[in-house]
């Protein structure tokens, strides 16, 4: 009997094989639990879907975040065919390009009202469709970055973001822990996906983890995927509203 076994739970985020949600995803896989996923168009159901069957997903549903009645949709097939519902891993970001590049102070109202909604907002959104199914309790974790504590090159809007996704995380952390659901988030070093290619300076990030880190080198999906699964297990039944830092020792060297 696997960590997991008996718990189902779904994922959001999942782009590629790179993902960080996809490394989770294989972690609580591993251990016996039962998934679902979401997709957020047609293009990225062709890469989404081949990974959710390898791990034998029971539910694979198109979800646009930002679209209220896709997520209603969402956990309404989630009731429908589990009737309750044990973990969330929230792994959603988004900036525009273009404020990943350009001086902070040149950031657009819209872009920056763009950013905070699918990188913090859909936390709260997601979270108040699982909530009433998580009957026994259950756990959410969604991912961070360092960039929500420090000024780090070219992070910029997406910075502010993950400062507002930290905010929510134990603001609904305190709200939810009496139903027995724990809210925490995950923050990973430099690690490379399909979004961090969008950050400016990404491979001196990762050339600096390997000459500065106190483990010399950057962590792999998989060990972010470990760290997720003992959030989202019972053996952190007594953790919420936490940032658990996964980084090889970066949080360290970054000044």
């Amino acid at each position: 009997m696997g960590l997991m076994a008996g718990k189902r739970g779904i994922v959001f985020g999942v782009a590629n094989e790179l993902s960080i949600a996809w490394g989770i995803a294989q972690q609580l896989h591993a251990a016996g639990a039962t998934l679902a996923f979401t997709y957020l168009n047609e293009a990225l159901e062709k890469r989404v879907r081949p990974l959710a069957e390898s791990v034998d997903a029971d539910l694979i549903l198109p979800c646009d975040l930002s679209r209220d009645e896709d997520i209603d949709q969402v956990f309404a097939e989630v009731e429908k065919q589990w009737g309750s519902l044990d973990f969330v891993v929230h792994a959603v970001a988004f900036a525009n390009r273009d404020d990943l590049k350009n001086p902070f102070s040149q950031t657009r109202r819209e872009n920056f009202l763009l950013a905070m909604d699918i990188s913090a907002y859909t936390l709260v959104a997601v979270t108040r469709g699982a909530a009433p199914l998580m009957k026994q309790g259950g756990s959410i974790v969604t991912l961070t970055y360092l960039g929500s504590q420090r000024a780090v090159p070219s992070y910029n809007v997406m910075g502010v973001a993950k400062a507002a996704l930290e905010a929510s995380t134990r603001y609904l952390a305190a709200e939810l822990g009496e139903r027995g659901i724990r809210v925490n988030a995950l923050s990973a070093g430099p690690i490379k996906t399909l979004a961090s290619s969008a950050v400016s300076g990404m491979k001196e990030k990762l050339k600096m983890m390997d000459e500065r880190a106190p483990l010399r080198r950057t962590v792999s999906q998989d060990e972010v995927g470990k760290s997720a699964l003992y959030l989202l297990s019972d053996l952190a039944s007594g953790v919420t509203g936490e940032v658990h830092y996964v980084d090889a020792g970066f949080n360290f060297v970054v000044a």
